[in-house]
Formats: structure tokens, C-alpha cells, sequence
């Protein structure tokens, strides 16, 4: 049996990354997620929060996974949503000098989602604080996709992201849905709102695309494996080609 090696690249301080992309990979036994991870400890737009994000440090993660042969390597994290998309693009492409294996992140898998899809109206979902939300509101409009409806929880974590409970996600996600978004970004990867996607998928009628999803679904697709043997975790890995 062939197996498939996913790297993925997570902050510091992300509790649920792991474990939530190990039970997402579950009954996919030949494919397996290998973990890198890099200093970050807050979301804000201070110039020490936004150093974090440096490339170097991401990249000496990456070698470190290339070293166990990784098939792709993933940035598991939002920050281009408000340092911009040609940031992954970047990061990408010096991953991939760097290591020879190709590289994607959770960003722009879900951008390539809602053009897959055809969304340009979407809903937000994020811990974030004020100003990192109208930075990836604003980024998202200038890429055409306009934020109809959205809620925050004014948080600068990043740790403290993982004690959002489901519940909560829960009520956000609703109230999002209330506007008529084509489709909701759950856009954190230290958020639990993975576990209710395909819940929330059913109650609202909305597709729901978590970025933790975003990333093992781009992931698989580079490493040549199939995104819809993976069940029970919504409409993107059944439904996105």
C-alpha cells in the first residue's frame, strides 16, 4: 500500500490542528499527517505580532519536515487573510525552493474553493480581533468575494482560540447563515468548528469550508490521493472536485 505524507505547518501555541486533522484522516489509514510547528502566540496588526509571520522560521520548519519525505507541505494557518493572499503565494513558492515538495496553504485552498464553487457572497467566521476582521473582509473584497455577514469574538489568542467551545461556533455560524451567504469560512485553524461542520451543513443548508478542512483537502489533491474517501466532515470533501 502506498502511502501518502502530509506535512502540515501550525503555530506554536495551536492545540487543535492535530488532533482534528488526525481523526479527519482516520479512516484513511495510507494517508498520515506529519506536524512542523513555528512561534505564534498572538493575532493583532503590532509590528511583534506580525513579525511572527516572518518567512525563515516557517521555512526551517518545512526543511525539518522534508526530511521525513513529505508528498506536499501545508501552511496550516490564516495569515494571509490580513497580511494578503500574495503572501501564501510567496511563502509557497520559498517552500518549495527550499525542499522540492510542492506547498499550499489554507488560504488559498479556500480561495480556490470559492471559485470552484462559484461563491462570491460568503460568510465569516473568525475569533479575531476588529482589526484583523476588516483586514481580511477588505482583502477578500479587493479578490472579488464579498463578506455579506460576520461575527468575531475580539480575541488576539492564540491559544486561548482553542477554548472556543462548539456551542459558541454553534451560534456564530447561525447567525451567519441568517444573511444568505452562498457559503461560511470558519477561518481559524486553532478553532473546533471542524467538528461541526457537517452538523451545521445540515441545519443551516449552507456549505461550510473550516480551514483546517481547506488545507487537508488542497493536501490530499496534490499528493495525488482522493479527498471524498474522507466522510462525516461536510460537503467539501464529498462535494469539491
Amino acid at each position: 500500500m502506498k502511502r501518502t505524507l502530509l506535512g502540515m505547518l501550525t503555530p506554536s501555541s495551536n492545540t487543535v490542528l492535530e488532533p482534528v486533522t488526525s481523526a479527519m484522516l482516520a479512516g484513511t489509514p495510507d494517508v498520515t499527517a506529519h506536524f512542523g510547528r513555528f512561534r505564534v502566540t498572538q493575532i493583532s496588526l503590532d509590528s511583534q505580532a506580525l513579525d511572527q509571520f516572518q518567512n525563515e522560521p516557517i521555512l526551517e520548519a518545512s526543511r525539518l519536515l522534508a526530511e521525513a519525505r513529505m508528498d506536499v507541505i501545508a501552511w496550516n494557518g490564516t495569515s494571509s487573510g490580513w497580511l494578503g493572499f500574495e503572501a501564501d503565494q510567496e511563502l509557497c513558492r520559498q517552500i518549495e525552493d527550499a525542499t522540492r515538495i510542492p506547498a499550499t496553504t489554507s488560504v488559498l485552498a479556500l480561495n480556490e474553493i470559492f471559485n470552484l464553487t462559484g461563491v462570491t457572497r460568503f460568510g465569516l467566521v473568525t475569533p479575531y480581533l476588529d482589526e484583523i476582521q476588516e483586514k481580511i473582509i477588505a482583502n477578500y473584497a479587493g479578490a472579488g468575494f464579498e463578506c455579506i455577514s460576520e461575527r468575531h469574538l475580539r480575541d488576539r489568542g492564540n491559544f486561548s482560540f482553542s477554548e472556543v467551545t462548539e456551542d459558541t461556533l454553534r451560534n456564530m455560524i447561525r447567525e451567519v447563515a441568517a444573511a444568505g451567504p452562498q457559503a461560511i469560512t470558519i477561518f481559524c485553524t486553532n478553532l473546533r468548528g471542524a467538528l461541526v461542520v457537517d452538523e451545521m451543513e445540515k441545519e443551516t443548508g449552507v456549505p461550510i469550508y473550516d480551514t483546517v478542512a481547506t488545507a487537508v483537502w488542497k493536501s490530499m489533491k496534490i499528493a495525488g490521493a482522493d479527498p471524498g474517501r474522507i466522510k462525516g466532515w461536510g460537503r467539501l470533501f464529498t462535494e469539491v472536485n
